[in-house]
């Protein structure tokens, strides 16, 4: 007994040595209640709705109006006219607005003459949280219209709404693919870039690195390059692989593909630039793992890959807008579900791109020679 507890003294003191460990051990479970419990099922709001109003009748202004109280008070959606419909479309597509509520020429003739009035939504399906949110707002707004109220007795007819999806429809297998990949490439850059470069160092395998005339800034990058490099092939096996079980059309298409192997480097060297810049000064090889659990739940959930932004609460979105998972994301939806070309991720590719940049900068200037 008196040799069992030799052992337990000293792993006991060995554990105290790395108050870090102890730290993440305690926080990953809180920060996996927190962020889980909040990135589902929450109120989806500030959707963006473009409206292009064709009739200028006093029906349609009605309608515009119920949209805009709607904007202001359950704040489900923004709206924004539009004063071309090839023009609102064009953004539809391309991701910068959620739907387009269209009312049609003739709209005030067809009411006051009670021949089926009908406005339309055009919904971008690819998202069926955020599509049904839309449609079943919109539909609750016509049912008030059609109900009337002291502004509108006189205004006769009862509108219809027509929802026109963009897309096919896009089995939640589909919609979590672009996720997916994503972690992919993550769990790749974790394991086989920091856990390396961890345990290499705990090894001592560095110090023939060290005793070089090699540069800071040409290490860093060796270990980035070859990190990446793991992780571009991780990706891109899931993205055909993935492509292939969820169903996505025309999956090896070479135009697609060219786009998304872009997307699929430039995220891997966001991710492996990161990676290297958390652990530049870090020398315990328990350390990596135990922030792998951690960086898991605080990067994918936040990203939108399994449930809309919209519906998370404001300190979640603030995560969300540094968090290099969520341009990923939407840079694979676009590319995956919608077939997009480069104008509607640019944003996304220019915003990695920085994040490599200032990453790789600071890990090179944290980066220590010594043994």
């Amino acid at each position: 007994m008196q040799r069992t507890m030799a052992i337990v003294e000293r792993e006991m003191r060995r554990f105290r040595r790395s108050p870090m460990l102890i730290v993440v051990s305690m926080v990953f479970p809180i920060v996996q209640l927190v962020v889980l419990g909040y990135a589902f099922g929450g109120n989806v709001k500030h959707l963006k709705l473009g409206i292009v109003n064709q009739d200028r009748g006093v029906p349609s202004v009605r309608v515009q109006e119920l949209a805009g109280a709607v904007a202001s008070g359950a704040k489900t959606f923004d709206t924004f006219e539009y004063s071309d419909e090839g023009q609102a479309l064009d953004d539809l597509r391309n991701g910068r607005i959620n739907g387009v509520l269209t009312i049609p020429p003739d709209y005030s003739r067809r009411v006051f003459s009670r021949a089926q009035p009908k406005v339309a939504l055009i919904a971008d399906n690819t998202d069926t949280f955020v599509s049904s949110t839309m449609a079943g707002t919109i539909n609750g707004m016509v049912g008030a219209l059609n109900r009337g109220g002291p502004t509108t007795v006189r205004i006769p007819g009862d509108t219809a709404l027509d929802v026109v999806e963009v897309y096919p429809y896009v089995p939640y297998v589909q919609y979590l693919l672009p996720g997916s990949i994503t972690m992919s490439i993550f769990m790749m850059v974790m394991i086989g870039g920091g856990v390396i470069f961890i345990d290499d160092k705990a090894r001592g395998l560095h110090e023939g690195y060290l005793v070089t005339p090699i540069t800071k800034l040409e290490l860093i990058a060796g270990f980035n390059i070859s990190g990446a490099i793991k992780a571009v092939l991780a990706g891109a096996v899931i993205m055909i692989v993935g492509s292939l079980i969820a169903g996505i059309p025309n999956p090896l298409a070479p135009l697609r593909l060219v786009r998304l192997l872009v997307v699929i480097v430039v995220t891997a060297f966001a991710l492996i630039s990161m990676m290297f810049l958390m652990m530049v000064r870090v020398s315990d090889p328990l350390m990596p793992r135990a922030v792998f659990g951690v960086l898991n739940t605080l990067l994918y959930f936040p990203s939108g890959a399994v449930y809309p932004q919209q519906g998370f609460p404001k300190w979640m979105q603030a995560i969300a807008i540094v968090d290099p998972f969520t341009y990923a994301v939407h840079a694979f939806k676009s590319l995956l579900l919608k077939n997009t070309g480069f104008g509607a991720i640019s944003f996304d590719l220019m915003y990695l791109t920085v994040f490599s940049v200032v990453c790789m900068s600071a890990a090179t200037l944290l980066f220590r020679r010594t043994l």
